[in-house]
């Protein structure tokens, strides 16, 4: 946001009158040598004020925080190998919705964010179990590696979940 300062070496009203917009900032009168009683006008940024943190945006804010936190308590109580097969999942996923974007197909842009954080935090709980094993950033690291290469690539669940109701339609039609 920029400010709008006007000074004027005669009129010591006028400072006064534009001192009560705080959007105006006013610079005290200049001495010079010109002909012209206007000196200008001169554009600064205006300083900004912080908006409260009971605003009608934080509401839902609030609530967002709320269920990240229920989020990560359900993470929590899964077992390692349960997060991995969701990660897993949730990649799968994200691969589709990929293809569905290359494709133009109608899809949720939102998911994308949605699935990023999902996996980000289910790979934050798998590390701090690392750490309170007393396990390395270097090992982890290798056995991280080892983990992808181990990792046998299937269709994620909702292009099952696809190809089942496919099946099902025509078995339907052919019985």
């Amino acid at each position: 946001m920029m400010a709008l300062g006007i000074s004027s070496p005669t009129s010591s009203s006028s400072h006064q009158i534009l001192a009560s917009f705080s959007f105006l900032r006013v610079s005290p009168p200049v001495l010079s040598s010109r002909v012209s009683s206007f000196s200008g006008i001169g554009l600064g940024a205006a300083v900004r004020v912080p908006t409260p943190c009971y605003s009608a945006r934080g509401g839902r804010l609030v609530v967002r925080m709320a269920k990240r936190e229920e989020e990560m308590k359900e993470i929590r109580t899964k077992t390692t190998e349960e997060i991995n097969e969701e990660v897993i999942d949730l990649k799968g996923e994200l691969f589709m919705l990929r293809l569905q974007k290359s494709a133009r197909n109608e899809f949720k842009s939102s998911e994308f964010r949605r699935m990023h954080k999902r996996i980000a935090r289910m790979l934050t709980v798998k590390r701090e179990r690392e750490i309170e094993e007393g396990i390395n950033k270097r090992l982890s690291r290798k056995l991280d590696k080892k983990w992808k290469r181990s990792i046998v690539v299937r269709p994620p669940p909702s292009l099952r979940k696809k190809q089942e109701e496919q099946k099902a339609a025509e078995a339907e039609k052919s019985s």
